[in-house]
């Protein structure tokens, strides 16, 4: 077995120099573990069952992967390769950034286990990198510091995830988000009602009735308010740091998607 390398894993060759001719390549390696974990979940993967689905013996991975840990990261830079830029360009950064969190959405509900493979790190392969690139590029005429888009990218990234993972547990459980969100606003009715909790009954009772959201219209809210507030300009946001008076969010432009 290779020693894991501490070099990632996009800056080695793409198999080892020694060894026979190989017989296949990372992407066919990737295919076969997203193949498993489509079917089967996460935990399916593993380096011997990859093997057995290229019809090859385990240790032959290791001329191509060092761990699982690397072959998670071919598999998630496979699936986020399927994410489509044709929609980008339209001239208002915020129209952008959403049209590039519903095509995250997209990948996580066609991969659920993405969202667990990406739990509690991102790999930066080549297609998340180009991934990052069109987001920066979305944010290129806003007078930001680039920490703050940088900032602002992880944020939608992790709402995105939060929101999907929402969804993708409540279509386990054989109900939707406006079927959960009903439940859960009866029980805290219900709580807030006793007298104890006066600032949750305040914002509760008396609240007019909502327009039930999909799940594509509360991604596309959320996303909106939370962005628009990250990416003011950087002399309001010191203001604002300040104590100074509240400014206008960045007016994403026409056509930019609003609260639905």
């Amino acid at each position: 077995m290779t020693e894991p390398s501490a070099r990632s894993i996009w800056l080695r060759p793409a198999r080892a120099g020694r060894g026979p001719a190989p017989t296949f390549d990372r992407d066919r390696i990737a295919a076969a573990g997203v193949a498993l974990a489509d079917a089967d979940g996460l935990p399916a993967v593993t380096m011997r069952a990859v093997a057995v689905a290229l019809g090859a013996g385990p240790a032959s991975l290791y001329r191509y992967v060092a761990t699982r840990d690397e072959l998670l990261e071919l598999m998630i830079d496979q699936v986020n390769g399927e994410i489509s830029y044709a929609g980008l360009g339209s001239g208002h950064w915020l129209d952008d950034l959403l049209a590039l969190a519903r095509q995250s959405r997209g990948v996580y509900l066609a991969h659920p286990w993405l969202l667990d493979a990406t739990a509690t790190r991102t790999p930066m392969g080549p297609h998340t990198v180009a991934y990052l690139e069109h987001a920066l590029a979305a944010l290129a005429g806003l007078d930001v510091s680039p920490r703050t888009k940088l900032e602002a990218i992880a944020v939608l990234s992790a709402v995105v995830s939060t929101l999907t993972r929402a969804e993708v547990t409540q279509q386990l459980a054989g109900q939707t988000i406006p079927q959960w969100q009903q439940a859960e606003a009866e029980y805290l009715t219900q709580v807030a009602m006793t007298g104890h909790h006066p600032h949750l009954a305040a914002a509760l009772i008396g609240q007019p009735p909502e327009a039930e959201d999909s799940p594509d219209s509360l991604l596309a809210r959320i996303l909106t308010r939370v962005l628009t507030g990250l990416l003011q300009p950087d002399g309001i946001q010191a203001d604002s740091a300040r104590g100074g008076a509240a400014a206008e969010p960045p007016v994403a432009g026409p056509g930019a998607t609003a609260t639905p």
